[in-house]
């Protein structure tokens, strides 16, 4: 039977393994106000050193994607899962120690920076096993899918997180925040425990970066997809504020309604089309989008080019993840998997530094510009993936 027609039973596991990565990332989502306010109010500390125990969990997670990845493949996605959500508890442990009032502040915080340090493996290992579990129990050939679910877990995550977390700091405190931080990934992990488990595929190990050479074309779209998405995300309020328009929390709320309607009801599109052609109208849309932005006369056209930037964001990490994992074999597609996913943790962490200087110095709307440009060479780039000569898993 091919992979595609398999059973209902393997996509309500791969469900209920998306709903255990939902929360388990709360747990990221949740503590990215929580702790910059609890770093500044609480233990008295500036601004800086709030930023750097936020950024300082995707550093770790960034680091971390090929090993986690080379886990992932030795042990099985399971196992491999399993421990990302144990770290995640144990994060969380370490970091309530960072509320104890008996230690000095500066103590504290070096305890929480530990404790972030943790955070961003276990978000490393938990995600990059469950695609690869994920992966194993549906077939290859409903791998977008699968990416698909993943990114719906995330950004829904991210969706609730942030209101969350500042509830649960203002109710319960610093200590009842990180209590929940705890408790959730070890409820995924129990959640989870039933689904069965695919044994890791035996074959010869290849170093990541010889890995990285294999895929680096997808990964660097998705990672130029992703600049859009980080300016947006850091810069669209500011940018309406600098102009006096009205509306300027409702960038996300754009953002997020085109990504999550393209999620539910096109998530299918790369395995039955085929990854490539998903990406290049998906950058098409994106990089109108960001142009749009920063273009727009006023607010409504503004909106729009959220919506748009969302609608075309949304299928870029499943539609090249797809064709990803038909670079490799599968016994090194865990580790194709973690060095795919750090080129957009890479875009992410550093789009905001650098498009921020370029605000500085030419105004908020330029940061579109660097996006919609990033779209472009990311649309060209997958165009010139169409090509023959594209490695497919036979070939690898």
């Amino acid at each position: 039977m091919p992979a595609i027609e398999r059973p209902d039973p393997a996509y309500r596991h791969v469900v209920a393994l998306t709903i255990a990565l939902f929360l388990s990332y709360l747990t990221v989502a949740m503590s990215l106000s929580a702790v910059t306010v609890h770093v500044v109010q609480n233990l008295g500390l500036g601004n800086t050193y709030g930023g750097l125990a936020v950024g300082i969990a995707f550093l770790s997670t960034i680091l971390t994607r090929g090993w986690a990845g080379a886990l992932a493949d030795r042990i099985g996605g399971k196992l491999c899962m399993q421990r990302g959500l144990l770290i995640y508890a144990a994060a969380g442990l370490i970091c309530l120690l960072a509320g104890w009032p008996a230690l000095p502040a500066i103590s504290r915080y070096d305890v929480l920076l530990a404790g972030r340090l943790l955070l961003g493996l276990g978000e490393s290992v938990a995600m990059v096993g469950m695609i690869s579990w994920a992966i194993g129990l549906m077939g290859q050939a409903r791998s977008g899918r699968v990416m698909s679910l993943v990114g719906m877990g995330l950004y829904g995550a991210f969706a609730v997180g942030g209101p969350l977390g500042l509830m649960l700091l203002d109710r319960l405190g610093f200590a009842g925040l990180m209590i929940a931080c705890t408790l959730l990934p070890i409820i995924g992990m129990v959640a989870v425990s039933p689904i069965p488990a695919v044994a890791p595929q035996s074959g010869h190990r290849e170093p990541f970066w010889r890995i990285i050479g294999r895929i680096w074309r997808p990964g660097a779209a998705v990672g130029l997809q992703g600049v859009g998405f980080a300016a947006l995300g850091a810069f669209f309020s500011l940018a309406f504020l600098s102009r006096g328009w009205p509306y300027a929390g409702l960038g996300l709320t754009f953002f997020g309604a085109g990504f999550v309607l393209v999620r539910l009801f096109f998530g299918h599109m790369p395995d039955r089309f085929g990854g490539l052609p998903v990406a290049a109208v998906s950058l098409t849309v994106e990089a109108a989008g960001q142009y749009l932005l920063w273009l727009a006369p006023g607010p409504y056209a503004a909106l729009a080019g959220a919506l748009l930037t969302g609608l075309g964001c949304s299928m870029v990490f499943p539609a090249m993840g797809s064709e990803v994992v038909k670079q490799v074999p599968a016994h090194l597609r865990g580790t194709a998997v973690g060095g795919f996913a750090a080129f957009q943790d890479l875009a992410y962490g550093a789009t905001g530094p650098v498009v921020g200087l370029l605000a500085d110095a030419r105004g908020y709307s330029s940061v579109f510009l660097v996006g919609g440009l990033s779209a472009t060479v990311g649309l060209l780039l997958v165009l010139s993936m169409r090509r023959p000569g594209m490695r497919r898993p036979a070939e690898a």
